[in-house]
């Protein structure tokens, strides 16, 4: 009988340590599951996704707010039209990758070598390596304004901000490159047949041969809701808009284009070939929709914005090339973040942002992110303080189960 009894005592303890081992096996396997999503929490993925982020406004959220807000939303990629040291502090030790920009204003200047230095040296060195700056714009929409004299500067300037990064030791991790808009092309369609202006040959020739000499990529602000809006009983909505719809043909190619977006890409191609270059990438670097306008924008509504977006984002998601360019995935930086209050112009230019700038989404596109209620310390240490309680608390939870059991 005391055998008996010993014996049934030694089953009872294997049992209960052999639950509690397995017990214990499944909570360490749901922490390490729970340690490892939180480290892809803490690593911005995103969706392959810019945004540009202008600051035309008296009523933006402080950096440190729009550090979290875009973290949270995991975009890893933003382009700036200024260098304004204050975001860039903000965004230190994150995962965000920095466009900066030299204003028009700046060009002059910039075609000096010693000033091009100086400002690297003040604006764009002291943030690196904490804050991740990749690329410079010096100058926007230069060549469809009307300006030839700071036409003329623009490619001095670009070199010699170059030359600056060259002698800082700087220019394997930031390229120069600047924005045009869709008005410096003189043939768009078919999208095989893209050409330049004539008027503008010298000075984008030039602009083709440095970016194929320092391998930085053209970029280009393409907004398929302007042609909508100009001749909207002759522009379909669903081919703008990337609904589904029969397309237009390239006659000589015979690429089937089921959006209007992906045809300006391609005729940048086009018209970047035409002038003896296959080496250079095309980057979008503005396109969106407005969500409002005066009552002669056509199209400028919240629905379309909505669509839109989320039809694009989709399509960024997908990594899809263009019909001409299939094995490159579009690279696209969506204008913009927040609506500008002060911005000039018509109503539609105040109304392109994702955001109301209490951090409200206009619309709805699948982009859930949060914008935090106050300032007093950096996103990063605030997502990762939060992610160490949480990593604490299931520590100590681990340890309690080990006590009780």
């Amino acid at each position: 009988m005391a055998r008996r009894c010993v014996s049934r005592g030694q089953s009872g303890g294997v049992s209960r340590s052999r639950a509690m081992a397995i017990r214990l096996s499944a909570l360490f396997s749901a922490l390490l599951l729970f340690l490892t999503l939180s480290d892809s929490i803490l690593r911005v993925l995103g969706v392959g996704v810019g945004i540009n982020y202008g600051q035309i406004a008296n009523n933006l959220p402080s950096p440190a707010r729009v550090s979290y807000l875009l973290q949270s939303l995991n975009i890893s990629r933003v382009k700036l039209y200024d260098a304004d040291p204050n975001v860039l502090s903000a965004f230190a030790n994150s995962n965000v990758e920095f466009v900066i920009g030299l204003g028009n204003e700046y060009l002059l200047n910039m075609t000096d070598p010693i000033k091009a230095q100086d400002w690297i040296e003040q604006h764009v060195q002291p943030f690196i390596p904490r804050t991740k700056i990749t690329c410079i714009t010096v100058g926007n929409e230069i060549l469809s304004g009307n300006d030839t004299q700071l036409m003329s500067y623009l490619l001095p300037a670009m070199q010699s901000v170059y030359a600056a990064l060259v002698s800082l030791g700087l220019s394997k991790q930031v390229y120069v490159t600047t924005a045009h808009s869709l008005a410096i092309l003189g043939n768009s369609f078919p999208p095989s047949s893209g050409s330049f202006r004539q008027d503008l040959g010298e000075y984008i020739h030039s602009i083709l041969n440095f970016h194929a000499q320092v391998n930085s990529p053209f970029l280009i602000n393409a907004y398929p809701y302007f042609a909508y809006k100009d001749s909207p009983d002759q522009v379909s909505l669903d081919y703008v808009l990337f609904r589904p719809n029969l397309g237009t043909i390239d006659p000589i190619t015979n690429l089937n284009y089921d959006n209007m977006l992906y045809a300006q890409v391609d005729a940048i191609y086009s018209a970047i070939k035409a002038m003896g270059h296959t080496d250079i990438d095309v980057k979008i670097s503005e396109t969106g929709w407005p969500s409002k306008g005066d009552l002669n924008e056509v199209g400028a509504t919240v629905e379309n914005a909505g669509i839109y977006h989320s039809n694009l984002l989709r399509r960024i998601e997908a990594r899809q090339g263009t019909p001409a360019n299939p094995s490159v995935p579009i690279d696209i930086y969506v204008f913009a973040l927040f609506n500008e209050n002060l911005k000039p112009g018509p109503a539609s230019e105040r109304n392109y942002g994702l955001y109301y700038p209490d951090g409200t989404p206009v619309y709805n596109i699948g982009l859930r992110g949060n914008l935090l209620q106050f300032d007093s310390a950096s996103s990063d240490m605030i997502v990762r303080n939060s992610m160490s309680h949480l990593v604490r608390d299931a520590l100590y939870g681990v340890l309690a189960f080990t006590i009780l059991v």
